[in-house]
């Protein structure tokens, strides 16, 4: 490709994951809490919430390597990425919509949540794969594949960081846009899943990759040609397992576990976890920006180990809060905290990145094909498996800690509050009596299930990559020396 299309493919492709993003962060970081504060849920019911996310994400990520084979079968005069865009974005933000605009209640909505919840599973792995795919066909050069990443990577961290700032003020405390929580999420899904397609034309429309691979006639759908693809590619297979670990740890604070812990330490006031989200990750920009030319100076390996210690103090620094009690010094400290533990871990995700889609030249050199939609649909398929974990471990923890009985009393509230049995401001004050009976060992007991695992899972995903991923700096530039030859 010429440097005008490397230009315009640095433009066009990471704008289109901003509203992607927004939806996934709405889906994956607030539809739990969503639940778990508006709809009032027996024993049962929570437990089958959870049987329903966990197995819903664990076929979804089944699913995410036969979406993959799809996308490379594909052969039409747009490509074999962009159909599947333009349908998934569509009806992902049909079924999200009617997710979080249900007013059904009770094991009615239990059993309509598992249908539309398996079929958000379906429909956003079509657009979730595509896109990741574009990557190594839009460059095999590294320096350009790295800005298309980081780049891509800054633009789901937009995203992603705007619906954790505006989500949360935006659905609780007095800065609700609707007289509740379940009303104001409405709203929420609705301007979320009309920005997501807008934002994503910009790579349907701008977006040119190269289409060298789409001239031969496409293989037979094939069971075993996915999981051949996968399980011969030893250095895949390693870095699936060390992603798979580090994306559980760096998931339970955002996968409900820090909204819960701020509104029962701190106040139900969704500003300030607003606050706590959009500081803690605001640092990451950081990396989003100069990752390029920060790797082109340091390898990935030694960054690692610096981002580990910077992980590490920063796990320290929020189990240190409790020693603030519910004051805004101790909200500050755990702030400081979590931005630290988010730019160690955000950097880790980035190396990850990286790292599957270099085993896409692995892959040709040892093998003489490329697959690279079936190799890149292991990054959401790992994605989708530690949400499933993350789902059980952040359940387990409610109910180890009994923060259920708080929520459903928070839950009754607001359905009082948006029946107009009670004012916005009886709600308010009735909340804030309510979560006066949390004690200290079940918020502190919240506090380290979202800093000791995590904290061990970083530093076990390091100890693994130093060890076993062996397609370095120099290793990758000597294979694609070799395929060059060729």
């Amino acid at each position: 490709m010429d440097k005008s299309t490397d230009k315009r493919n640095l433009m066009f492709y990471p704008v289109g994951t901003i509203g992607r993003d927004m939806v996934y962060n709405l889906i994956t970081n607030f539809l739990l809490t969503y639940i778990l504060f508006t709809k009032m849920l027996t024993g049962a019911q929570l437990a089958a919430i959870t049987v329903i996310m966990a197995l819903a994400r664990v076929f979804d990520a089944l699913n995410d390597p036969i979406m993959g084979n799809i996308i490379e079968r594909t052969r039409s005069r747009y490509g074999k990425f962009k159909p599947w865009l333009t349908i998934g974005i569509l009806s992902t933000g049909f079924v999200v919509a009617a997710i979080f605009n249900s007013r059904l209640t009770g094991w009615s909505f239990i059993v309509f949540f598992g249908i539309f919840y398996i079929l958000f599973s379906i429909t956003y792995t079509m657009h979730d794969i595509s896109y990741w795919g574009m990557v190594p066909a839009l460059s095999s050069d590294a320096n350009l594949r790295n800005q298309l990443t980081s780049r891509a990577t800054l633009m789901a961290g937009i995203g992603g960081t705007l619906a954790s700032m505006l989500i949360p003020l935006l659905t609780a405390g007095e800065h609700a846009i609707a007289s509740s929580a379940a009303a104001s999420y409405g709203i929420v899904s609705i301007i979320v899943c009309i920005l997501a397609p807008l934002f994503l034309s910009f790579t349907i429309f701008g977006v040119r990759e190269r289409r060298e691979t789409e001239v031969r006639p496409s293989e037979p759908f094939s069971f075993k040609k996915i999981f051949g693809t996968i399980a011969r590619n030893d250095q895949l297979v390693w870095i699936s397992v060390i992603f798979l670990i580090q994306q559980v740890g760096n998931g339970l604070v955002i996968g409900g576990l820090g909204a819960t812990y701020v509104y029962f330490a701190y106040g139900y006031r969704g500003g300030l976890y607003s606050l706590f989200s959009t500081i803690g990750v605001s640092a990451t920009a950081f990396l989003m920006i100069f990752y390029p030319a920060i790797s082109r100076h340091m390898q990935r390996k030694k960054l690692m180990n610096v981002l580990a210690i910077v992980g590490v103090a920063g796990y320290a620094f929020m189990i240190l809060s409790i020693l603030f009690g519910g004051s805004m010094a101790g909200f500050w400290i755990l702030t400081l905290g979590y931005t630290l533990s988010a730019f160690g871990q955000y950097g880790y995700y980035l190396i990850m990145m990286i790292s599957i889609i270099n085993t896409v030249e692995y892959n040709e050199y040892r093998f003489g094909t490329r697959d690279e939609a079936i190799i890149t649909s292991l990054r959401p398929f790992l994605t989708k498996m530690s949400s499933a974990i993350i789902v059980i471990l952040t359940t387990a923890s409610y109910a180890l800690f009994k923060a259920t009985t708080y929520m459903n009393g928070i839950s009754d509230l607001e359905q009082q509050a948006e029946l107009g049995a009670i004012t916005e401001t009886e709600k308010l004050s009735s909340i804030d009596a309510l979560l006066a009976g949390v004690t200290s060992s079940q918020a502190i007991g919240l506090l380290m299930a979202m800093t000791i695992l995590p904290c061990a899972l970083m530093l076990l995903s390091n100890v693994l990559y130093q060890r076993h991923y062996k397609l370095d700096e120099g290793e990758y530039e000597r294979i694609c020396a070799e395929l060059e030859k060729k």
